[in-house]
C-alpha cells in the first residue's frame, strides 16, 4: 500500500428484506462498485459494506401471511439477496442485516447518547388504531377516500390522482387495509427525535460540498418550512428493536436502517480484523465515509442521518451520492411488458457484464435517471465490447500464438500510439474519481477505435504473407495486445469477468497503474473467445420469462388465498395485465380430499387436493376461517397452472380462491351444482 494511500469506506442503500433484488436496484449497487473497484486497483484501503434492511411493519406482516417467524423470512431473503449480488459482480467486503445484534448495540448506544444530549422528547399524538389486528396503522396502511378531491382507494399519506397530501386521520371511510377493518382514533404516547435543534448544523453541512447540488438546493425546501420533530417509536406490535427503558416502544426501522452501515462494518472489524472501526466513526477521523442512494431516500441520509451521528458524538459521511431511477424502454418497468425484470431472470440469460458496461456509460455524478432501452443496450454492448475492444485482440492473438511462439515482441520501436493510450490515463482516471463513468467509457472508446484503425492501417494478414515482413507483424501485433491491455485495465471496474478472462489470456495481473507499463517479451496464452454478442433472442426472451414469471410469482401462500392483508406485500408498481393474460389462468374445479394443521404456521392449512386423477398439495392462509375437518369433502376452485413454490413446510402446487375481507369473513369459492374435480371453470 502506497505512502499516499487513504481509508475510505463506502455503503449501498440497504435493500428491503420483503421482496427480491430487480434492476432497477442494481444500478446504485453497480454504480457504487465499480467506483469501488476502481479505488481497490489504485492500492487504497478501501472497505464496502452492506446489509438487508429488514425490520418494519410489512416485514411482520409478510412473515405473518407466509406463516413464517419474521427471522426466518429475512433470513431467507439475504440469502436470496447476496446470491444477486454477487453474481452480478458487486463484490461486498461485507453483507450482514439490520437485525443483528452489532446493529441493536449500535443503534441503544446512539439513542443514549441523543437521550442523554436532551435529543429525545415525548409527546402523546394520535393515530388510526385498528381494533380487529390490535395494532396502530401507519399510514400506508390505511386507505380511503381523499379529503380534497374524493378520489377512492388513496393510502393514508398522499393521493395517487390529485397529488395532495394528507394525515390518514383527514382520509374520509378509511379502511385498514391490513383487516378491512374501519380504524379507531386513539393516543399514543411516542418518542421523537429533535431534528430542529440541529438546523444550523445541517444548513453549513448540506452546503459544505457533501452533497450534489441538486440534492443540496432540494434540501432548501425543508429548510424553509422548517424543520419538524422526527417520530422516532412505534408501537407493539412491530418487528425490530424495543427502545431501551420503553417497553412495548420500538424503533422505527428508520431509525436503525442507516445505523445498519455501522452494525455491518462493525461486524466485519470484529469478524476479520481488516479495519479499526473506531478509527473510521469518531469525530475526528480521518478515513472518508461515502454512502450511495437512490435519490428517494435523499432525506433520511442528508438530514435525519448526519444530524443524528453528530448529536451522538460520530462523524458526518464525507459525501451521499445519490443517483437517479432507471426506465426500460423509455418508459416506467412494467410487468405486462416483461421489462419489471428480476435481477435472477437477467442473470438467467444474460452476462452481468453487459449491463454493468451499459450503466457506466450512462451514469455521471448528476441525479439524473437512466433509460434502460434493451435495443441499444444490445447494439452499444456489441459494438463497444465486442465490435471495439475484444475485437483488438482478435485480430493479433492468432498471428502471435501461430507464427511467434505465444510471446510477444522484445523491441516495440512504433510506441507513439501507446504513448497516446497512457497519457490518457490521467483524465480516465479523474473520470473513474468523480464518478462520470459516462465521460470515462466515451474516452475509453475513443481509444478503442485509434487501435482499431492502426490494425487496419498496418494490415498483418497481409504483410504476414511476405516473410521479410514477420518481424514488422510481430510489433505490430505486440503493440495491438498492449493497446488491448490498456484499455482493459481501464475498464476493469466495470466488466470484471471480462477483465479476468483477459487477464488468464495475458498472463498478467492487472492493477490501476498497469496502465503505465508495457509488455514486451511476455508470453500470452492462445485466444479464446473473451465475450459473445448479445443477441436480441436473448433479449427477447428474457422479457417473456418476466412476463411469465409475474405471473407465476403471485405469491401462493400470500396473495391468496384470500389473504386479508395481500395488498400490503404487492410490489407499488402497477402490474396491470391485458385480457390475453388473464386468459393464461386455468381454473379448475377440485375436491378437498384432505385438509389438517400446519405444524408452526399461524394462518396456513394443508390442503390435499382431488383434480380428478390427479392429486395437488396446496398450502392455504384460511386457517382463520375454517377447520379441516369443516373442508374434507367440498369442492373449490383453485388456479392449476401456477408454478409450484418451495416453503418452509414443504412445495404449494397451486392456489386456493377465496374472498372475503379477512379474519373469520373469508370464503372459499365454491362452483356450481354439477361440477367436478377436473373440470375447467370458464
Amino acid at each position: 500500500m502506497s505512502a499516499n494511500s487513504r481509508k475510505i469506506l463506502v455503503t449501498n442503500a440497504l435493500p428491503y428484506a420483503n421482496g427480491p433484488i430487480h434492476i432497477g436496484h442494481m444500478l446504485g449497487y453497480i454504480q457504487a462498485d465499480i467506483w469501488v473497484r476502481f479505488q481497490k486497483l489504485r492500492g487504497h484501503e478501501c472497505h464496502y459494506v452492506c446489509a438487508d434492511d429488514a425490520h418494519g411493519t410489512p416485514i411482520m406482516l409478510k412473515a405473518q401471511q407466509l406463516g413464517i417467524a419474521p427471522e426466518q423470512m429475512i433470513a431467507d431473503m439475504q440469502q436470496a439477496h447476496q446470491a444477486d449480488f454477487a453474481d452480478f459482480q458487486v463484490a461486498f467486503d461485507n453483507y450482514h442485516s439490520t437485525h443483528s445484534d452489532e446493529n441493536r448495540a449500535c443503534a441503544e448506544l446512539i439513542y443514549k447518547r441523543l437521550r442523554s444530549a436532551g435529543h429525545i422528547k415525548t409527546t402523546t399524538i394520535e393515530q388510526l388504531y385498528d381494533p380487529e389486528r390490535n395494532m396502530f396503522l401507519p399510514d400506508r396502511f390505511v386507505k380511503g377516500d381523499c379529503p380534497k378531491c374524493g378520489a377512492t382507494d388513496q393510502y393514508g399519506d398522499n393521493c395517487d390522482v390529485c397529488g395532495a397530501t394528507y394525515s390518514p386521520i383527514e382520509l374520509n371511510n378509511p379502511r385498514s387495509a391490513v383487516s378491512g377493518a374501519t380504524p379507531e382514533l386513539r393516543e399514543s404516547e411516542h418518542y421523537f427525535f429533535d431534528l430542529p435543534a440541529f438546523e444550523q448544523m445541517l444548513k453549513a453541512w448540506t452546503r459544505s460540498g457533501s452533497l450534489q447540488d441538486e440534492m443540496a438546493n432540494k434540501l432548501n425546501e425543508w429548510f424553509e418550512a422548517g424543520l419538524q420533530q422526527w417520530d422516532i417509536s412505534r408501537d407493539a406490535p412491530y418487528f425490530g428493536f424495543e427502545i431501551p427503558d420503553a417497553p412495548g416502544k420500538y424503533f422505527y426501522v428508520w431509525l436503525d436502517a442507516p445505523i445498519g452501515y455501522m452494525g455491518s462494518f462493525k461486524n466485519y472489524c470484529e469478524r476479520t480484523g481488516a479495519a479499526d472501526f473506531d478509527s473510521f466513526w469518531q469525530p475526528d477521523s480521518q478515513a472518508e465515509l461515502y454512502h450511495f442512494i437512490g435519490k428517494d431516500i435523499i432525506y433520511f441520509h442528508s438530514l435525519f442521518w448526519p444530524a443524528m451521528l453528530n448529536g451522538a458524538n460520530f462523524r458526518q459521511p464525507t459525501n451521499v451520492w445519490a443517483h437517479g431511477f432507471i426506465t426500460v424502454n423509455g418508459t416506467k418497468m412494467s410487468k405486462s411488458k416483461g421489462t419489471f425484470i428480476m435481477a435472477r431472470t437477467y442473470l438467467n440469460h444474460l452476462d452481468p457484464d453487459y449491463l454493468r458496461y451499459y450503466f457506466a456509460a450512462k451514469l455521471s455524478s448528476r441525479i439524473d435517471d437512466l433509460d434502460l432501452n434493451l435495443t441499444d443496450f444490445a447494439q452499444r454492448v456489441n459494438a463497444d465490447l465486442v465490435g471495439k475492444v475484444v475485437n483488438i485482440a482478435s485480430r493479433c492473438a492468432s498471428f502471435i500464438s501461430k507464427k511467434f511462439d505465444g510471446k510477444l515482441a522484445a523491441e516495440l520501436n512504433d510506441t507513439s500510439l501507446l504513448h497516446e493510450f497512457q497519457a490518457a490515463g490521467d483524465g480516465i482516471t479523474q473520470a473513474f474519481e468523480q464518478r462520470e463513468f459516462g465521460r470515462a467509457m466515451r474516452d475509453i472508446m475513443a481509444l478503442a477505435d485509434k487501435a482499431n484503425a492502426y490494425i487496419a492501417d498496418k494490415e498483418p494478414w497481409q504483410a504476414i504473407k511476405d516473410p521479410a515482413r514477420a518481424a514488422e507483424v510481430h510489433e505490430v501485433c505486440s503493440i495491438g495486445i498492449n493497446l488491448f491491455r490498456i484499455l482493459m485495465v481501464y475498464l476493469t471496474p466495470v466488466v470484471p469477468q471480462l477483465s479476468a478472462r483477459v487477464q488468464e489470456f495475458l498472463q498478467d495481473q492487472f492493477v490501476w497503474d498497469s496502465y503505465k507499463t508495457l509488455l514486451r517479451d511476455h508470453p500470452v496464452s492462445p485466444f479464446k473467445a473473451l465475450l459473445q454478442r448479445v443477441e436480441m433472442t436473448q433479449v427477447d426472451a428474457m422479457i417473456e420469462d418476466s412476463k411469465a414469471s409475474t405471473t407465476a410469482s403471485t405469491d401462493a401462500t400470500a396473495a391468496a388465498l384470500g389473504s386479508d392483508n395481500s395488498e400490503l406485500i404487492a410490489d407499488p408498481i402497477s402490474a396491470e395485465i391485458v385480457y390475453d393474460d388473464f386468459a393464461k389462468i386455468d381454473l379448475r374445479v377440485v375436491r378437498i380430499a384432505n385438509a389438517e394443521h400446519v405444524e408452526g404456521a399461524e394462518k396456513l392449512l394443508k390442503l390435499t387436493l382431488d383434480l380428478g386423477g390427479e392429486t395437488r398439495q396446496v398450502f392455504a392462509g384460511i386457517k382463520s376461517a375454517y377447520q379441516p375437518e369443516q373442508l374434507i369433502g367440498q369442492l373449490t376452485v383453485m388456479v392449476a397452472n401456477l408454478a409450484p413454490r418451495k416453503m418452509r413446510f414443504g412445495v404449494s402446487e397451486g392456489m386456493v380462491l377465496a374472498a372475503g375481507p379477512g379474519g373469520s369473513e373469508l370464503y372459499i369459492l365454491n362452483p356450481q351444482d354439477g361440477a367436478k374435480p377436473g373440470m375447467r371453470v370458464k
